[in-house]
């Protein structure tokens, strides 16, 4: 991880990153593999529509005493094996703890699956970036404030698809 280049201010060539650590840019090409993986073909474990949180009715059908995976927008893209590691077998529902509006709306929606679908388990998928520990933040919140209580996961993922954590919370 090398220090980002900036753009010139005052005369200056800015070299170090100043912002939000979610929006530092990383170059991962010198460590891709250089082989192609052999082409298979993966079926998608996806077992309804929709999947964004904010458009999810938490009552609907396939959410009532399941397996749940809240996760984060950026993670399917980050694991290579998403579908069958995780996906498999689970409702789900995706959000960005960052970019999306109306969050207050999420909380309800999770605690909603709690209290009314009656859902198995909640499993968290977040990145390692900061930003992320918002989605697991509302999660553990509606959690808290429901009469239900569920089993929590949270799984932590590396910016280049390793697990970084996996704990019941």
């Amino acid at each position: 991880m090398g220090r980002v280049r900036g753009f010139k201010k005052g005369g200056q060539n800015m070299k170090e990153f100043a912002g939000c650590p979610s929006s530092k840019t990383y170059d991962f090409r010198e460590k891709a593999i250089q082989e192609e993986a052999p082409a298979a073909k993966v079926q998608s474990q996806l077992r309804q529509w929709p999947i964004q949180l904010h458009l999810i009715p938490p009552t609907a059908p396939y959410y009532q005493g399941a397996d749940v995976l809240l996760t984060a927008d950026c993670v399917a893209y980050a694991l290579g094996n998403y579908h069958n590691d995780f996906l498999k077998g689970k409702s789900l529902a995706i959000a960005c703890p960052k970019l999306d509006e109306g969050q207050e709306v999420y909380s309800e929606k999770i605690k909603s699956w709690f209290e009314d679908a009656k859902i198995n388990t909640l499993t968290v998928l977040i990145m390692q970036v900061p930003c992320c520990m918002g989605l697991l933040h509302l999660a553990k919140q509606a959690l808290g404030n429901s009469k239900r209580k569920v089993p929590l996961k949270s799984v932590v993922v590396s910016l280049q698809g390793g697990i970084l954590s996996e704990d019941w919370v």
